[in-house]
């Protein structure tokens, strides 16, 4: 039914930029709050940023400065725009998103399947 699904990883150089984007597809009848969550090896999975239907936005602090998370509700999208990528941002970005699927009213989260994002040296 409902998915998620990223596109935007892949290799970039120390200081380099990457977006990564998230549509979410289905039956849907609402989204509410959206995120980015990420996984390197041998850690635990971390909130990178997150984003109300309003526009409110949070961030690890680890990325305050550096990335922007921005979502488009007609399109069902959400972005996750890097800058000055380092290496422990070395991950597996998972998209997030809280969705109330057609025709019910009770929200959960759905989970895409994860994009690497490498950030060499």
């Amino acid at each position: 039914q409902v998915q998620l699904v990223e596109s935007g990883g892949g290799l970039v150089q120390p200081g380099g930029s990457l977006g990564l984007s998230c549509a979410a597809s289905g039956s849907i009848f609402s989204i509410n709050a959206m995120g980015w969550y990420r996984q390197a090896p041998g850690k635990q999975r971390e909130l990178v940023a997150a984003i109300t239907s309003g526009g409110s936005t949070n961030y690890a602090d680890s990325v305050k400065g550096r990335f922007t998370i921005s979502r488009d509700n007609a399109k069902n999208t959400v972005y996750l725009q890097m800058n000055s990528l380092k290496p422990e941002d070395t991950a597996v970005y998972y998209c997030n998103a809280g969705v109330k699927p057609a025709p019910w009213n009770t929200e959960r989260a759905y989970w895409g399947q994860g994009t690497q994002v490498t950030v060499s040296s």
